[in-house]
């Protein structure tokens, strides 16, 4: 990745977590159920997340999502992954871009249930907490177990 090519034409700068995790893996998916997306990359199916920089999301989803942040105010969202159930992380592209937070939205939730959990760090540590359990914002759980596997996109 050309990381200030992308900075300069989009204007945005991209955590250092993130970075390093496309650098040594590229896009790819964990466990064939969290998809990581990255910048284009030529022949990639994983690289569209510049075209996600402004998510639709309802005035009722922008709500509840407020409803969790100090304060109510939602900063802007940029989709990073998501899961095989149609979950979407998030970053909370507020502050400094290695101080943004993840926001994840499930799409299968019972009735009245918040569909927002937000997690108090960045991309990296928000992987290792879903991967060893820690942490459970998707509809369905990956597998906390001794192993977990990433096929990146030229392994799919």
């Amino acid at each position: 990745m050309d990381w200030e090519e992308i900075e300069r034409t989009t204007r945005l700068t991209f955590p250092a977590d993130y970075r390093e995790f496309v650098e040594s893996y590229g896009g790819g998916e964990i466990d064939e159920y969290l998809s990581v997306s990255t910048p284009p990359v030529s022949g990639s199916a994983y690289g569209d997340l510049l075209d996600r920089v402004d998510p639709a999301l309802s005035d009722r989803d922008r709500e509840e999502l407020g409803s969790l942040l100090p304060g109510g105010v939602l900063p802007l969202l940029l989709p990073f992954a998501d899961s095989a159930s149609s979950d979407v992380a998030f970053w909370l592209r507020e502050g400094a871009p290695d101080d943004w937070r993840v926001a994840v939205f499930r799409r299968q939730v019972p009735y009245g249930m918040n569909r927002w959990t937000v997690f108090d760090g960045g991309m990296a540590s928000f992987c290792v907490a879903v991967l060893t359990g820690e942490v459970n914002p998707f509809s369905e759980r990956l597998s906390a177990g001794d192993r977990n596997v990433f096929v990146p996109w030229r392994g799919a």
